[in-house]
C-alpha cells in the first residue's frame, strides 16, 4: 500500500458539489469581480507610477499592496474560472503547491506592507524632523525589498518541507490549496513540517501585534495635537480600515479551515474561503482612492485625460 501513495499526482477539489447547479452564473460574477480588481488596482498602481508627485514612501508601500493583491489573485481566480466551467476539478501536485505558495505569501506580504505603511505614519506624525532621513528613497527600496522577498522565502521554504512527502489522500476540502490541508493529506509529517509552519504564523504574528501597537500608539499621540489628529484622519484613517478588513477577512479563513468541514453549509464555506480573496483586493484601492485627497486628485486627472485624449482622436 505504501508504494501507491507515492504515485498520486492529481488532487481533487472537493469544495465545488453545491456549486454545480448555479456554476454559470458563478462563472459571470467571479469574471466581474476579476475584471474590477484588475481595473481598481491597476488604476492605483498607473496612477503613482506615472504621476511623481506621488513617489512618495506612503504612496509607494500603497503601489506594492495594490501589486500584491493582483498576486495573491492571480493564484486563485483564474483556476476557480476554469473549474467553475469544468466537471471535474483536479490541480496536480506541484500547481496544488504552487497555488498554495503564491497565496500565503501575498498574504503574508500583505502583513508587512500594512506594517511598513504603519511605521511610516509613527515616523510622519510622531517625528516628522527626521521622516526625511529616516524614509529616504533607499531604505524605502530597502523595506520594499524586504517586504516582498521575506514572505516568499519562508513560504517556500515551508512548501519545500512537504512537497517530498508521500500522499495517503487526495481529496482538499476546498475550493483552492492551502499548505495546512495538504499537509494533512501527508501519510506522515517530518518534524520540519510542523516547526516551519508554528515560525511563520507566529514571525507574521508580531507583524500583527507591532501594527496594531503602532496605531494605539498613534491615537494616543494625537489626542494632544490637532494638527496630527487631522494627519491621523487624513492619512491613517484608510490604513486602519484596510487592516480592520484584512483581518477581518483572514479570520474568516481561519474559523474555515478550523470549523468549516464539520458545522457550515458547503456555501457558507466557500464564501468564507474566499472572503480574503474577494474583499481586499476591490476595497482597499476604494479606500485609499477615496480618502486620501492627492491620490483622488491624480486618478481623477488621469482618468480625464485619457477620457478627453480618446475623443480627440475619435
Amino acid at each position: 500500500m505504501m508504494d501507491n501513495v507515492s504515485v498520486i499526482s492529481m488532487f481533487t477539489l472537493s469544495g465545488f458539489s453545491g456549486t454545480f447547479s448555479h456554476r454559470v452564473t458563478l462563472f459571470l460574477l467571479t469574471l466581474l469581480c476579476y475584471c474590477v480588481i484588475w481595473l481598481v488596482n491597476l488604476t492605483i498602481v498607473v496612477t503613482i507610477i506615472i504621476d511623481k508627485n506621488l513617489h512618495e514612501p506612503m504612496y509607494i508601500f500603497l503601489c506594492n499592496l495594490c501589486i500584491n493583491g493582483l498576486y495573491g489573485t492571480a493564484g486563485f481566480y483564474p483556476k476557480f474560472l476554469h473549474d467553475l466551467l469544468s466537471t471535474t476539478y483536479l490541480i496536480s501536485v506541484p500547481g496544488c503547491f504552487l497555488q498554495g505558495l503564491v497565496i500565503h505569501s501575498s498574504a503574508c506580504a500583505d502583513l508587512s506592507l500594512l506594517a511598513l505603511m504603519a511605521y511610516d505614519r509613527y515616523v510622519a506624525i510622531c517625528r516628522p524632523l527626521v521622516y526625511h532621513s529616516m524614509m529616504n528613497t533607499k531604505r524605502v527600496g530597502v523595506y520594499v525589498f524586504f517586504a516582498w522577498i521575506t514572505p516568499f522565502y519562508l513560504n517556500f521554504v515551508g512548501t519545500g518541507t512537504a512537497i517530498t512527502s508521500k500522499f495517503c489522500g487526495s481529496h482538499i476540502p476546498k475550493i483552492y490549496c492551502i499548505n495546512l490541508l495538504i499537509s494533512k493529506l501527508a501519510c506522515s509529517a517530518s518534524i520540519a513540517q510542523v516547526v516551519v509552519p508554528a515560525f511563520n504564523y507566529t514571525f507574521y504574528f508580531g507583524h500583527a501585534v507591532f501594527i496594531v501597537w503602532t496605531y494605539v500608539y498613534l491615537v494616543k499621540s494625537c489626542k494632544t495635537s490637532e494638527e496630527n489628529r487631522n494627519k491621523f484622519m487624513q492619512t491613517c484613517l484608510p490604513h486602519l480600515l484596510t487592516l480592520m478588513i484584512f483581518i477581518g477577512s483572514v479570520l474568516f479563513d481561519l474559523l474555515y479551515v478550523r470549523f468549516g468541514s464539520k458545522e457550515l453549509s458547503e456555501n457558507m464555506q466557500n464564501f468564507m474561503a474566499i472572503e480574503f480573496l474577494v474583499i481586499p483586493p476591490v476595497i482597499n484601492p476604494l479606500i485609499y482612492g477615496l480618502r486620501l485627497t492627492q491620490l483622488r486628485k491624480r486618478v481623477s486627472y488621469v482618468i480625464c485625460c485619457r477620457g478627453c485624449a480618446c475623443r480627440l482622436k475619435a
